[in-house]
Order: structure tokens, then C-alpha cells, then sequence
């Protein structure tokens, strides 16, 4: 995970290329080829670590999504929080956004989970760690990813103006306390896995961003997904 070696959209590249070099980078790069090298399978593959990143630029974002690890399972993580890629079957928790959605803005629930319009709307997609293990939820938390996404998250409160937090669950919460609430909106709730959902259900966060945003001259987002994607 050298700067040579990671492919990061320019406005990115420009925020985070130092970050590449620092010692917790070339050490979690070192413990994730050692876990390559003992057989174990990584979700999601190499090249989609950063997808989040390169679909929505840094310049474009006006919401940001904060997920905590990727999906376990295989062909779901793709590198954006919550969405899989055409043909997966629709996870839990995005159907439980899904659901929300069409509380707060009637919004038919889509048919798949491809999240790919909400990203190219500004819409970033970060999980706090960026890769798993198969069938093993959480299994590269603190190795490093959390130190890298912190540095994100800083450099998108202190070099945007008036951009969306949607924080749901403690673990993103613990994120949200290096973000200036009278420079953006952070919105908090619980996460909407099925164990916390009540939490999460009537939360109302949609509409609360787009609200937000053309109070403050920017442009909302639709929520609603094509009805058929391709990648």
C-alpha cells in the first residue's frame, strides 16, 4: 500500500497521499499481504478497497455515510458501506434504509443494492475499516483503518463547508466528534442492522439532508435508484 501503488482520484490523492508512507500504513499493508500469503480470503479484493473514493471525489461530496466494516460474506463488499453489486441479494441493513426511505420520502423500496447513483451524487460511501475476512465480522478493527478514516473524516470537516454527516451506530458516533456542528450537519442514530433497528426506524435522516442542503444552496440528492444497473 505504497503511494505508488494505490490509485486514488486527484482531489483524494491530494488530501491523502501523505498518509501512505506513515508507519500504521505500511504496517497494516504489511499485516494484510502476511493474512494474503496464509490463505485467508479479504473482502473486498485489492482493487476495490478505495472504491468509495474514486466514485465520489472530493469535491463532490455533500453527504457522507459512515459504515463500520465491510460485508463478510462473499461477492457482497464491493468498497461502499451498505451497497453490493448488481445480482446480490439486497443485506438487512440496506433493506432497513430501504424501508426508511420510503417512510420518510416515499420512495418504493429498489430491487437491488447497488448504491452506485447515491455515490456519483456526492453521496460517500466510507466504511470506518476498509477490509475483512470472510465470515468473520470485524476482524481487521484495529489494525489501522481506523486511524486512516479518521484522517478522512478531519479532512472533510475542515476542508468542506456545509456537508451531511450521517452517523448511525456508536461506532460511527465515535467519528462524529471531530466535526464542527455549527459548520456542517451531523445527523446520529442507531445503525440499522436488525439488532438495532427500532433506533434507526423514523429517523428521517433523508429528508433532514436534503432539507439541509438547499437551506445552504446545494443541491439535494435523489434518493431514488434506477430501477436497473449495470457495472
Amino acid at each position: 500500500m505504497t503511494k505508488s501503488r494505490v490509485r486514488l482520484e486527484p482531489g483524494w490523492r491530494a488530501q491523502l497521499d501523505d498518509q501512505f508512507s506513515e508507519p500504521y500504513m505500511t504496517g497494516l499493508r504489511s499485516w494484510l499481504l502476511q493474512r494474503a500469503k496464509e490463505g485467508v480470503e479479504i473482502y473486498p479484493p485489492p482493487a476495490q478497497w478505495f472504491s468509495a473514493f474514486d466514485m465520489t471525489p472530493f469535491d463532490d461530496v455533500r453527504i457522507v455515510i459512515l459504515g463500520q466494516d465491510p460485508y463478510h460474506g462473499p461477492g457482497q463488499a464491493h468498497g461502499m458501506c451498505f451497497s453490493v453489486l448488481p445480482g446480490v441479494r439486497i443485506p438487512p441493513s440496506l433493506l432497513n434504509i430501504y424501508k426508511e426511505l420510503e417512510s420518510d420520502l416515499r420512495i418504493p423500496r429498489a430491487t437491488h443494492g447497488y448504491l452506485e447513483s447515491w455515490a456519483k451524487q456526492g453521496v460517500f460511501l466510507l466504511n470506518s475499516v476498509l477490509t475483512v475476512e470472510r465470515g468473520q465480522a470485524a476482524a481487521h478493527q484495529n489494525r489501522g483503518w481506523e486511524q486512516f478514516t479518521d484522517v478522512v473524516i478531519d479532512k472533510l470537516a475542515n476542508n468542506t463547508d456545509n456537508t451531511v454527516f450521517m452517523l448511525w451506530g456508536s461506532y460511527a458516533r465515535k467519528k462524529g466528534q471531530m466535526i464542527d456542528t455549527n459548520r456542517h450537519l451531523v445527523l446520529q442514530c442507531a445503525h440499522p442492522s436488525p439488532l438495532s433497528v427500532r433506533g434507526f426506524t423514523g429517523c428521517k435522516h433523508f429528508s433532514k439532508a436534503n432539507d439541509y442542503l438547499k437551506q445552504h444552496g446545494r443541491q439535494p440528492v435523489d434518493w431514488q435508484l434506477p430501477a436497473t444497473v449495470a457495472v
